[in-house]
């Protein structure tokens, strides 16, 4: 793999067969380069002549972020993001090649479903990542800010009263963005609720260890109510991937064209479980190129036969076992 990341190649893909052809050139790239994938994939005895389509391709177990540097063998990181983890697991750690990249593709996400960031006013609600210099999701919106050429921007920690007051001032000169993750975009709409003028409230995750779980539904549910809004946007990304997919309130993800989301069985993590079908999340994401782009993720969920897909839950202490013992092998 040469130091060129295809930007013309990668982020202008517009069509199964170049995403086909692409992901079998950068998987035949991995198994002679990245040395964490070339041993994961040496213990599942497959032939790699067996693997014709992307669907075919094994996505790493992203429990391997935790344990191993996933990285090319001769490439150094400019960044390494970090999880958020927890005291009794390690963190994963995302070896991320190049920040102009990384800052490229997230833009260009964002941009092909909402426009051009200059569009926006942005305003970040994530208590729990703010002190976190690591953290890709507050690195991705600092890059917003920065490209989008002007200052109506903030970030907040439990100051909701202020960060209504300046997305009510924003709102006049622009449309308004407010990227909050889960428990604190309840906690406003329990002590500061009622409707923001040409505002999107998008909903980035986070429940663990802040009262009961909830589902994406509910927690929707009570945010439109408190916000008088009709849909919660949504946002699926996560420290292991480049990209991100969005959902505009429906439930449903829709992911760049470079990325594609499939569903492997729960009980056999090497299956493809096809449509309409609840299992595991794989992300096959040409943009991380530098990284590992064939990851299988910890949630559950999925897939519909326009490529949308939905995210149900996560597998948390209850992984299937032959997910494990992929994990385990190496």
């Amino acid at each position: 793999m040469d130091s060129n990341p295809h930007p013309g190649e990668i982020l202008l893909l517009d069509n199964d067969t170049a995403f086909n052809d692409f992901a079998l050139r950068i998987f035949e790239e991995q198994l002679s380069n990245n040395p964490v994938y070339a041993e994961f994939f040496g213990h599942l005895g497959r032939d790699r002549s067996q693997i014709s389509t992307w669907s075919d391709i094994p996505c790493l177990p992203i429990e391997a972020f935790r344990h191993h540097r996933v990285m090319p063998h001769h490439l150094q990181a400019e960044m390494v993001f970090r999880s958020s983890g927890t005291t009794d697991s390690a963190r994963s750690e995302h070896h991320v090649f190049s920040l102009v990249w990384y800052n490229q593709v997230s833009v260009k996400a964002f941009t092909s479903l909402y426009g051009s960031p200059s569009e926006w006013s942005f305003l970040a609600l994530l208590p729990s990542y703010s002190e976190r210099p690591d953290s890709s999701l507050i690195h991705m919106i600092r890059n917003f800010v920065e490209v989008s050429g002007h200052q109506d921007h903030g970030f907040y920690l439990n100051d909701y009263q202020r960060l209504r007051q300046d997305a009510d001032s924003y709102a006049d000169r622009r449309k308004v963005m407010i990227f909050g993750v889960t428990f604190a975009l309840l906690e406003m709409a329990e002590s500061c609720p009622g409707h923001l003028r040409n505002t999107v409230f998008m909903e980035t995750g986070g429940m663990k260890g802040r009262g009961p779980e909830l589902t994406r539904m509910e927690v929707h549910e009570r945010l439109c109510k408190a916000f008088e809004v009709s849909r919660i946007h949504s946002e699926y990304g996560m420290t292991e991937l480049l990209s991100q997919a969005y959902s505009a309130g429906n439930g449903l993800f829709v992911a760049p064209p470079w990325m594609r989301v499939s569903v492997r069985q729960v009980s056999d993590p090497l299956t493809n479980a096809g449509f309409e079908v609840t299992g595991g999340l794989n992300v096959i994401d040409l943009a991380n190129i530098y990284s590992c782009p064939f990851i299988a993720t910890g949630d559950l969920g999925r897939v519909h036969p326009n490529g949308q897909f939905e995210v149900l839950g996560r597998f948390d202490h209850v992984e299937a076992r032959g997910c494990n013992l992929m994990v385990s092998q190496f």
